[in-house]
């Protein structure tokens, strides 16, 4: 259904009309201030639009008093369940994320886009669920408040990069800052899921204290370790295994998903990133009213680029004009001359 958001202002259309109708100024003989004018833009098209009224210039007025009142196409009732849940993904930004102990398939690559490639696709299953992003690493901020809005989480996810935040690991910021976040909302189900590679080196609050916020906020937080037990490296001898993932602290993230009633997840690798979707399709949704929306599309930049159009035309269409007739008066004038 077509509608206008701001229909108060269509009686503007009249504007023209009502400035035509004024009686006319008498022109002074002489003036105290000299103002400019743009001759080079004046052609006799011109003098036959002054004798009447200036249709050209009205409809790039009604073009433009449209564009401001909003048009907008309203699109069939969507029905939106309300038995879903609310889950925060925090997920870690810090130097670690960049070793590359992981595969997607038969490439090797990095920790970041090893959870990008698993979450789009558990982003894309969270049909119903309120989806929010937390991004940490020297300090957590949101990257997108909870929303229905599953394309731009995934949108924002991917086009996180490692180093945004710094190179450190505040585990309990993410935590602490997720809590806050939930308690703008009375009643849900508040769940936190938190992936990282390393253990709490910074932040403005401690992981202890971040941890009693979250249970007395009643988030329930699922953490999950990444990184693999063991990888290979180059070395003045020759390949060396090394354990990438020693500074894991898996005892803090165990305590974190105990104390909320969560479980703690290793990764190693992409199958085991995958057990996260059991637990919660096994979660309890809140039960509610479902709610109808309808799709709201803006139209107002079709009339804008129309007046646009049509402005650009106003302007070059004398000039061209005015050139063909140069041209054309400089021809007879070549071919009015005696030959010699």
């Amino acid at each position: 259904m077509f509608s206008f958001a701001w229909p108060w202002l269509l009686p503007l259309l009249i504007v023209p009309f009502l400035i035509y109708l004024l009686p006319a100024v008498k022109k002074q003989e002489s003036t105290a201030l000299f103002l400019p004018t743009f001759d080079f833009i004046g052609t006799p098209t011109e003098s036959k639009i002054q004798q009447g009224f200036p249709w050209f210039a009205f409809l790039i007025w009604t073009c433009l008093v449209v564009a401001v009142a909003r048009p907008q196409w309203l699109g069939q009732p969507v029905t939106i369940p309300q038995e879903g849940r609310e889950i925060m993904l925090a997920v870690d930004l810090s130097g670690s994320m960049q070793y590359e102990d992981m595969m997607i398939g038969t490439h090797k690559v990095n920790r970041l886009v090893m959870l990008k490639y698993v979450l789009d696709d558990f982003i894309d299953r969270r049909v119903g669920d309120r989806l929010g992003l937390i991004l940490f690493a020297d300090t957590a901020y949101v990257q997108t408040p909870l929303t229905y809005d599953r394309k731009t989480v995934r949108q924002m996810l991917d086009e996180a990069t490692l180093g945004l935040v710094g190179e450190k690991t505040a585990i309990g910021d993410a935590l602490g800052l997720a809590a806050k976040r939930f308690n703008d909302k009375e009643d849900s189900n508040r769940i936190l899921i938190l992936l990282t590679d390393g253990q709490n080196t910074a932040g403005n609050i401690q992981p202890k204290e971040a941890l009693e916020i979250a249970v007395a906020a009643g988030v329930k937080v699922y953490t999950i370790g990444v990184g693999a037990d063991e990888m290979f490296v180059r070395s003045f001898f020759g390949n060396k295994k090394v354990n990438p993932s020693a500074d894991l602290d898996e005892s803090l993230l165990t305590n974190i998903a105990t104390q909320t009633g969560g479980k703690y997840f290793r990764a190693r690798d992409t199958q085991s990133l995958q057990q996260i979707y059991e637990i919660l399709d096994e979660l309890e949704p809140i039960e509610d009213d479902p709610i109808q929306l309808r799709p709201l599309q803006s139209l107002f930049f079709w009339p804008l680029s129309f007046a646009l159009l049509l402005s650009v035309l106003a302007v070059l269409l004398p000039l061209i004009q005015r050139s063909f007739e140069s041209s054309k008066l400089y021809k007879n004038l070549n071919s009015s001359r005696p030959r010699s």
